[in-house]
């Protein structure tokens, strides 16, 4: 039966605006505070692994497109594939490139710059003649035309590179790997290569687009013939072509650099492999997203429990505001509303922690900082929605408490 004022009319609930319902949800969580700032460390901690995972990997990414994008993908890469009949060489039935095929590629009209590097199969590079002769710690001795650095985009980290000078005498330059397994730090160190001793020259940086390089001790073509016994034949053409013509470049390739057998021929182009390398790593992001969306659904249920204690701690609380006239819609109201501000401290806090967690490990690895917005949003808008839906059972029980029964729980 309603109640009734002197006059007759009912008596009708004060509305709640939602500020109203802010300012109660507020006043719930401050006080308690400890219990708050748990349940919203188990939300940001959450949100935070969500977007750590997302930013790093979108600046990682956009350091391999940067990369990319400074290194050219204009760049072809020719190798001999498995030998065939009348194809088959020296090398264990192993097909090769003509010795002409770095004159015959050049002859393409878009193809800006063409250098090879040749295998030179029996030359082992080591420390010092004392060296056990099978520990070789993996570096190839490779034969280097004078245009190879240019082609592949490389620079010399220190001395210099091989000249017309230092290519028809025992000179060496190192990739930057096999400078360091050599233990050779700087020009003028002596190694001892294919039984001669040879004269470090220069040592290679990091080359992207041509890691072979990076473990490899390269010799001048011509010393190679004279003091290694190498035959002449590349193993690898690096091939630069105008940046619209790569295609067109692509397709002759094969026939170009071995007219008698062009199916003897494989052609690549190194920043493919860098693309598929961004494409590997994403596989790795949806796993690592997955568990932060783990972590993000154990901080709902930290919420939920926090929300159903509360309901059953302020039951006296309760009953003294519905003997006061709230209705169950208010009284739900105010925990789905203390529900969610809890999930937004989370959330917010999670996002700047999520940016930051970033922003320091791309600025310790030299990454542009890469935070995209819609991530930052679905992180707070699924914080959000855990918290409405951490919050709904306790709501719902809480207005369903009568006058009565809250406070005789009291």
């Amino acid at each position: 039966m309603s109640r009734r004022q002197g006059g007759g009319r009912p008596l009708r609930p004060a509305r709640l605006r939602p500020a109203d319902f802010v300012r109660l949800g507020g006043t719930g969580l401050r006080t308690r505070p400890l219990r708050v700032l748990l349940s919203a460390l188990g939300i940001a901690i959450g949100v935070a692994a969500m977007l750590a995972v997302v930013g790093i990997s979108m600046s990682g990414r956009a350091e391999v497109d940067r990369r990319i994008d400074r290194l050219g993908t204009n760049l072809l890469r020719v190798v001999p594939g498995q030998g065939g009949q009348g194809g088959q060489g020296a090398q264990g039935g192993s097909a090769r490139l003509p010795e002409e095929a770095t004159t015959m590629i050049r002859r393409i009209g878009p193809v800006r710059q063409v250098a090879a590097t040749g295998a030179v199969e029996d030359a082992k590079v080591y420390r010092n003649e004392y060296i056990p002769s099978g520990r070789t710690g993996s570096i190839e001795v490779l034969a280097a035309e004078p245009r190879l650095l240019g082609a592949v985009g490389g620079k010399v980290r220190t001395g210099r590179w091989l000249d017309s000078a230092t290519a028809e005498y025992p000179g060496v330059v190192l990739g930057w790997k096999a400078a360091r397994r050599l233990d050779v730090a700087a020009p003028g160190t002596r190694v001892w290569l294919g039984g001669t001793w040879f004269s470090v020259v220069g040592v290679v940086d990091r080359v992207p687009l041509a890691p072979e390089i990076d473990q490899a001790a390269l010799v001048g073509w011509p010393a190679a013939q004279r003091y290694l016994g190498f035959d002449g034949h590349p193993s690898t053409v690096y091939v630069r072509t105008e940046d619209s013509r790569v295609t067109a470049v692509r397709d002759v390739l094969a026939a170009t650099a071995n007219p008698e057998h062009p199916d003897q021929v494989v052609v690549s182009r190194p920043s493919d492999a860098l693309a598929a390398r961004e494409a590997a790593e994403s596989a790795l992001t949806g796993l690592l997203l997955g568990l932060g969306g783990v972590a993000l659904l154990v901080g709902g249920v930290g919420v939920g429990n926090t929300m159903v204690i509360s309901v059953l701690e302020r039951r006296p609380e309760i009953g003294l505001r519905r003997a006061l006239g709230a209705t169950s819609g208010q009284i739900r109201g105010q925990f789905v509303t203390e529900s969610l501000l809890l999930c937004a401290l989370g959330g917010a806090a999670g996002a700047v922690l999520g940016t930051g967690i970033t922003a320091v490990y791309a600025g310790v690895r030299g990454w542009p900082t890469e935070v995209p917005l819609w991530a930052t949003a679905a992180g707070v808008g699924v914080t959000l929605a855990i918290g409405a839906l951490a919050g709904l059972y306790p709501a719902i029980r809480a207005g369903r408490l009568a006058p009565t029964q809250a406070l005789a729980g009291s």
